[in-house]
Order: structure tokens, then C-alpha cells, then sequence
């Protein structure tokens, strides 16, 4: 990738639509808009244009165009928006004579992206944040990722990072101003209680779940014996006819998963084999095994079974309008008739309580599974010092800030940012 060249890419999705946003950036934008058109409008002004290809002086389309000088734009580089009109041929048209001009390429993957962050625009948290924003199909997920992009979390950073900082200064004032046997032990007591309430601080953020899990889901496996109704119940749930429903035992021998939103909250719903007690169908006991091993790793247990639930499910006592199933069982459990169009409310209610408390909570500081590696890395250097010792404090301060500022992005591998960069879309 030629870190200097001028690049170009549609911005605002893919054509055809009502207007389509083709962004350039580079030491080459200016002049490759001026080739395109008469004359350029005053810096951050809209103004219409027609759009010219500049060797056959083809009218190529009737544009909006806006100037940004750099470095303040959105890449740190001089950068051209041509607002045109989103049909395929027109953005097609224009993105030929833009690629013909001489130190222009289309944009890889994320570059508009990549060149904020290298020239200081946004740093690597913001960048990971944007990433998650574009990928969000929940109002979860959004929220989630509003917390990243909007700078929450690198905010969060620089404050321990800050802190840090400021007590290396105390710790490097008492060595360069006193003999080091001299260091006042009391002087470093305060420090390192100071370093235990960060690493408390920083515990705090990482009891927190994942942002992960507002992505995969919440699973919810749907387990019982066969015939018990879970493939009834998974249809009710999800609300469209997913699974094969019939009176016969043993009509779901795999795992079934229904990924569902609800309430801004993504679930992986799975419907599984009933757990019948012996089989000599080979193929039914590896439906029962997949059926126990999704039950093991559930987040919710629906348990559709007369026989009390394992521990922790959550138990339905489902088909209540057959006759001999209207008394519901000894303990807490949940009556169900999709015939009678009952209980599924009840279920989703539950199930929405016990997922609520597997999230992560709104307004909180909600790191990536990268972030949290790195801070708990930070977290486990401070955590450790229980030193008087002017020089092992400050060694101890120097080794958690390196996983700190590996997080914003102030040191870390041309690799990781290859692989981050490379799941946007073009244009971004």
C-alpha cells in the first residue's frame, strides 16, 4: 500500500441510491477535483458543480462539491467530497476518471479509517469503536459501540495512564532529589496505595462482560426429552415456523440455531434432540450428545422436561392444552399453550430478566477482548507491588503503562492494525 498516494471510494454505501458521497484524500485531491471541474468552491462551502472528464470533456454528472483543507479534515489530509447522484453508471463513470489520473487509487478496506488514526485524528479505541458501529445490527450493539467510538474509552485510559504518570514523577523527584537510601518509606506508602485503588479501578471496568457478547448473542438452548415441545416453543419464540413440528418423538435429531433480536437484544435461540434415555440410531445419539453439549454451554436453559430442571434453567411446563398436562408441576415453572397462545410472553420475559443481567450495563466502560487483555495485563503489574522501594515502584509504573498505551494505539504491530482495518467496508 502506497502510504502517499491519493485515494478515492463511495463513502455512503453501495449505489444505486438517491445520492451517493464519494470521498478523496490526499496531497492529490485538490487538484484531482480541479481537473473535474471549472472551478473549486471556497474551502467547506457546498456548491454545485459539473462534473467533466477531464481528457474527452464528457459531462459526467451535476454534483455537490466540498473542499476540506487539510490537516483539518477527517484523515489529517486535503480531502474532496463529491456529493453525486447514486446510480450505478454515474458513480461507475466517475470513479474510471478518477482512477486514470495519475497517483490516484480506490481505497482499500478501511484506509479513510487507518489514515485518522496515523495522523492523530482518532486514536486506536475510537477506530476499534467505529468499527463495531458499522457492524451493529442491535440497539445493544449500537450503544455498545457508541462508547468506543465516541472516545469514552480511550478517555478512561488516559486517566490511569495520567495517574500513572503523575505518581512516576513523584517517584523520580524522590530519587533525583535524595539519596537513594534516603527515599522516604512513607512517601512510598502513599504511592502504593495509590496503584492499589487503580488496580481496583481497572478490576472494576473488567468485571464487566464483553462487548462480544452483545455481538454472538445470548444463547438460549431449548433442551427436554423428545416430544416435550421445543421445536413448538422455538417457533413461538422466534415467531416463524423454523423447525419441523410433528407428534412423532424424535423428530429433531441436530441442533437447530435461530439467531433473533429483541428489544435491541441480539439471542442465538437452539432447538435440540430430545434427550431420550437409551437409542440404538446412531445418528439420534449424535444428536443427543450435541443436544447435552449445548445444554453445558448455554447461557439460558430452557428445560421443557416433567422432571425438574438441572440447576439454574429455567423451567417450562409446555402442551397445557392436552388433557393430563393442565396441573402444573410442583415448583417454579412457567405454563405454556402456543394452541391457547399462553405463557410465550412469560418465557421471553424471563428470559430478557436472566440475559439482562449477562450484559454489559449502559453508560459503563465496555472494552473489546484485546482492551481487556491489555488492561488486565496493566491490572496484574500494579496489583503485584507491594514494594517501599523507590526503584522497583518506578519499574512497576514504567511495564503497566506499555499494555496502557498499546490500547490507544500509541505502540502496537503494523499486523494488528492490518487485521482490524481489513474488516471495513471501502469507503470508510
Amino acid at each position: 500500500m502506497a502510504e502517499n498516494a491519493t485515494i478515492f471510494a463511495v463513502s455512503s454505501g453501495a449505489p444505486p441510491a438517491a445520492i451517493a458521497v464519494l470521498r478523496i484524500s490526499g496531497l492529490g485531491a485538490i487538484s484531482a477535483a480541479t481537473s473535474l471541474v471549472s472551478t473549486l468552491p471556497p474551502p467547506r462551502r457546498a456548491s454545485l458543480r459539473r462534473l467533466r472528464d477531464p481528457r474527452s470533456g464528457e459531462v459526467l454528472d451535476s454534483a455537490l462539491v466540498l473542499v476540506f483543507p487539510g490537516p483539518d479534515t477527517a484523515t489529517g489530509e486535503d480531502l474532496v467530497e463529491l456529493h453525486l447522484h447514486g446510480g450505478r453508471a454515474v458513480v461507475a463513470a466517475v470513479q474510471r476518471v478518477l482512477g486514470a489520473i495519475g497517483g490516484l487509487r480506490l481505497a482499500e478496506p478501511g484506509e479513510f479509517t487507518r489514515r485518522a488514526l496515523a495522523a492523530g485524528r482518532i486514536d486506536l479505541t475510537e477506530a476499534e469503536g467505529l468499527g463495531d458501529l458499522l457492524a451493529a445490527e442491535t440497539e445493544g450493539q449500537r450503544r455498545a459501540a457508541m462508547t468506543g467510538a465516541d472516545g469514552t474509552i480511550r478517555r478512561r485510559i488516559d486517566g490511569w495512564a495520567t495517574r500513572l504518570l503523575n505518581l512516576s514523577a513523584r517517584v523520580e523527584a524522590e530519587l533525583d532529589f535524595s539519596d537513594e537510601d534516603d527515599v522516604s518509606p512513607v512517601a512510598m506508602d502513599s504511592v502504593t496505595q495509590e496503584i492499589r485503588t487503580i488496580a481496583d479501578d481497572m478490576r472494576s471496568v473488567l468485571s464487566q462482560p464483553p462487548i462480544e457478547r452483545l455481538r454472538t448473542g445470548i444463547s438460549v438452548v431449548l433442551g427436554g426429552p423428545p416430544n416435550s415441545g421445543k421445536s413448538t416453543l422455538l417457533n413461538a419464540l422466534a415467531e416463524r415456523d423454523l423447525a419441523i413440528v410433528s407428534p412423532i418423538a424424535g423428530t429433531t435429531r441436530d441442533r437447530i440455531d435461530v439467531p433473533v433480536s429483541r428489544e435491541g437484544v441480539a439471542y442465538l435461540l437452539t432447538d435440540t434432540a430430545g434427550l431420550a434415555e437409551t437409542t440404538d440410531d446412531p445418528i439420534e445419539a449424535i444428536g443427543i450428545d450435541r443436544a447435552r453439549r449445548a445444554m453445558e454451554t448455554a447461557d439460558i436453559l430452557v428445560w421443557l422436561g416433567d422432571d425438574p430442571p438441572p440447576l439454574d434453567a429455567l423451567w417450562v411446563h409446555a402442551r397445557m392444552d392436552l388433557q393430563g398436562r393442565e396441573t402444573m408441576p410442583p415448583g417454579p415453572s412457567i405454563g405454556v399453550s402456543i394452541a391457547r397462545d399462553q405463557g410465550v410472553t412469560e418465557v421471553w420475559e424471563q428470559i430478557a430478566a436472566i440475559g439482562a443481567t449477562l450484559l454489559p450495563r449502559e453508560n459503563e466502560v465496555i472494552l473489546n477482548e484485546r482492551q481487556r487483555g491489555l488492561v488486565e495485563t496493566a491490572r496484574a503489574i500494579l496489583a503485584e507491588c507491594d514494594e517501599t522501594d523507590a526503584l522497583l515502584i518506578a519499574e512497576t509504573l514504567r511495564s503497566a503503562l506499555v499494555p496502557l498505551h498499546r490500547i490507544t494505539g500509541s505502540s502496537d504491530t503494523e499486523a494488528m492494525l492490518d487485521g482490524l482495518f481489513g474488516a471495513f467496508c471501502i469507503g470508510k
